[in-house]
């Protein structure tokens, strides 16, 4: 798919990979509308990307908010042909803790509805208006890139509620591009290393330094520049459909 004049909602677009994500595609001639709670930050990225970009506020727990800046957007931009979900959140806490405390499960409750059912909520609601496109030559209409991690395949100990969301998007992705093939909507997932997003720039040295050392080359976090890259090459490349694909320097995360 060409990326000229192609609509795109990215979740979480405020900030790390999401803003990295809607510059790269901006700079391709896309519009971007990003979908985040952060007001603040969103509406100066939207300000930053000048007219080809915008912000409406969302929660993408709610059918009802993303269901709005979906509308939002088609009533802005006219359609919705790219969605990129990178909206999510991390936890650590072990399924068993010390003096046998069990996981509290709010907070694996939490992080599943925003990282796995937050990002079919957005992407059912951004697939339905896809439909409504006219198909290009390939008689495509859309393309989904959804973010998982290298968690999904490598949970490290205390992740087991954020690995287990990452392990359904990654799921999901080949059943979700088989539902709208016949839409001529592709669906493909990328499964981050670690990268250098503000969630891990707030860790400290002990924590980022043995990650890094995980990484067989090259031996650094991955720059959100390189996650976008990738984005712009799943839509541009249409052969691509019902895939994950890591993007991760080659890690292989040990237990801790």
């Amino acid at each position: 798919m060409d990326l000229n004049n192609k609509v795109t909602v990215i979740t979480g677009g405020a900030s790390g990979l999401g803003r990295a994500t809607a510059d790269a595609l901006v700079a391709r001639g896309a519009r971007v509308m990003i979908l985040d709670r952060d007001a603040e930050r969103g509406g100066q990225a939207a300000a930053e990307l000048g007219d080809q970009g915008a912000f409406v506020s969302c929660d993408v727990t709610s059918a009802e908010s993303v269901a709005a800046a979906i509308a939002a957007t088609r009533e802005r931009f006219g359609a919705i042909h790219i969605c990129v979900n990178c909206a999510g959140v991390g936890s650590a806490m072990r399924t068993v803790g010390r003096d046998n405390v069990p996981h509290d499960l709010g907070v694996f409750e939490t992080v599943v509805k925003i990282n796995l059912i937050g990002t079919f909520n957005v992407l059912r609601l951004a697939a339905a208006a896809m439909a409504d496109n006219e198909p290009n030559q390939d008689n495509e209409r859309g393309v989904i890139i959804n973010t998982a991690s290298v968690a999904a395949f490598d949970g490290q100990v205390g992740q087991v509620a954020y690995a287990a969301t990452k392990g359904g998007v990654v799921g999901m992705t080949l059943p979700i591009a088989r539902d709208l093939a016949a839409m001529g909507i592709r669906c493909n997932t990328i499964a981050p290393g670690i990268f250098n997003t503000p969630l891990m720039n707030a860790a400290p040295d002990k924590v980022k330094m043995p990650l890094i050392e995980m990484t067989q080359f090259p031996k650094r976090l991955g720059h959100p520049p390189e996650y976008a890259a990738l984005v712009c090459h799943i839509v541009e490349n249409s052969f691509l459909n019902g895939e994950t694909i890591r993007l991760d320097g080659g890690i292989r995360m040990q237990p801790r």
